[in-house]
């Protein structure tokens, strides 16, 4: 005998649900390390590889541009020999901040379980 569906008693998401708008910045593989490690100041190309080191140089390029063209993450050139480029949270990186440790709050008692 089948089960009977239960009818969902959540209510509608909002047009343009601000969890989604928001997952669709933090949820993309690597997004949160690059977030959690630029939250003490910018850091460059090859120190970004050094903190977080299981990701590929193209993941990581990949997610840099995805969080700069989000307003996420901030790209200055600087002007050495060669040229380097520094990576920084903007206003609205800095918001996503808080969310992010507290995701690592839950994460760190779930290991304990």
């Amino acid at each position: 005998m089948a089960l009977k569906i239960r009818k969902n008693r959540s209510p509608e998401p909002p047009p343009g649900c601000p969890l989604t708008e928001c997952m669709s910045v933090i949820g993309g593989a690597w997004t949160p390390n690059v977030i959690w490690s630029l939250r003490a100041g910018p850091r460059r190309f090859s120190e970004l590889r050094l903190d977080i080191p299981p990701v590929s140089p193209k993941v990581l390029t990949m997610r840099l541009r995805g969080l700069e063209e989000k307003g996420v993450v901030n790209r200055k050139v600087r002007p050495t020999s060669p040229p380097s480029v520094e990576y920084s949270l903007t206003a609205l990186g800095e918001e996503l901040v808080p969310a992010i440790e507290a995701i690592v709050a839950v994460g760190h008692k779930i290991k304990q379980q």
